[in-house]
């Protein structure tokens, strides 16, 4: 049973990121602040769930969170900055079009740069503990994969609308075979 709040602030926002590991693509994070009786069925870890769930919840999430808002930090960013602060740039964009202000951040992991005027906790696994991370989490994962899918109808060669550019083997294989596309981090290991 995942826990409405760790604060018992009404406006505490969950923020979590995705495609923090992949090898294309931008970097994306959300921040939600739901209602203190907001708990729909198999509302999880987004990578506890299926893809046919977290397509279910998505739109239960945005329908009846208090608000919710996805911000993203682009290849060149995660170049230019490194993944850990493209994440966290990231997550500062979806807080920042939140339409309301959080009293509190509650960050997914280890490590967070704070923003001015908002005090935050991290918690590492907080996806699996805190509804709002959570939910924070199945939107950070659904609009990345929505992404990658458009992308690969122009790079259909590497596989993006299965590995959502994660490092799979197969994924290795089509870079080995095609080189890298205008959308691989190039600063990542790829091969």
């Amino acid at each position: 049973m995942l826990l409405a709040s760790h604060t018992g602030h009404a406006l505490e926002a969950g923020l979590d990121e995705a495609g923090r590991g992949c090898l294309a693509g931008p970097v994306f994070a959300a921040a939600v602040i739901l209602p203190p009786d907001f708990d729909p069925r198999f509302l999880n870890d987004s990578k506890q769930l299926s893809a046919k769930r977290r397509d279910a919840l998505r739109p239960i999430i945005c329908a009846e969170a208090i608000a919710w808002a996805v911000g993203q930090a682009s290849v060149e960013e995660i170049t230019s900055i490194n993944i850990a602060q493209a994440s966290y740039l990231a997550m500062h964009r979806a807080v920042a079009a939140l339409a309301v202000t959080p009293g509190h951040l509650l960050v997914d992991g280890n490590r967070f740069k704070p923003m001015a005027g908002f005090p935050h906790t991290c918690i590492i696994g907080g996806d699996g503990l805190y509804r709002s991370i959570a939910a924070a989490s199945i939107l950070a994962k659904t609009f990345r994969d929505e992404h990658m899918a458009a992308l690969a109808e122009e790079f259909p060669e590497y596989g993006w609308q299965e590995n959502a550019a994660y490092p799979t083997a197969s994924h290795r294989a089509a870079i080995r075979a095609h080189g890298p596309s205008p959308h691989h981090r190039m600063g990542f290991r790829l091969l």
